[in-house]
């Protein structure tokens, strides 16, 4: 087996790794997905009790069932335009692997799609943009019958620091 066929054998197997049952959700009319494994909930919007010194993207936190929870806007964190939360507006409550261990964080999405179960030949990898765009927080991207949805790692879109002063801030 050559070289070649060695590293489309690694690409294939990486992307049948990420194959499965993800969330799908809007941001800015584009659709992104989270694999199911990391959700924990979906609830509507719920009063968010600001924490000062906190980088804009971060909301506060809310007090869900007696636990406090960190809340991110996820499209401030991904430097779109911040937009007045509607009634499809929702915090979708995910786990994200830090260094100390879980913790659960609420991300603001514009509306929840649906569960889509997604093949491994339906994914593919994050192209390159030329640039020294970090691109780590993007599993893949899907092609579905109406574009793509952009698959997000959730556990890379904190960095360490970010996650480590949301965890303080809970």
């Amino acid at each position: 087996m050559s070289e070649v066929d060695e590293t489309i054998d690694q690409a294939v197997k990486a992307m049948a790794d990420k194959e499965g049952k993800y969330l799908t959700f809007t941001l800015a009319e584009e659709e992104y997905g989270i694999g199911i494994l990391k959700i924990k909930e979906i609830i509507g919007m719920l009063p968010i009790t600001s924490v000062p010194q906190t980088p804009d993207f971060v909301k506060g936190v809310i007090n869900l069932r007696g636990k406090v929870i960190p809340v991110m806007d996820l499209r401030l964190r991904f430097g779109m335009m911040s937009m007045d939360y509607t009634e499809r507006t929702c915090i979708i409550v995910v786990e994200i692997a830090g260094q100390t261990g879980t913790i659960l964080v609420g991300i603001v999405v514009d509306a929840v799609s649906e569960v889509l179960n997604i093949k491994g030949d339906d994914i593919e990898r994050t192209p390159t943009f030329g640039t020294k765009l970090n691109t780590d927080y993007i599993l893949g991207m899907a092609k579905m019958e109406g574009g793509v949805k952009i698959l997000l790692d959730i556990d890379q879109v904190l960095s360490s620091d970010e996650l480590s002063m949301l965890s303080e801030a809970a």
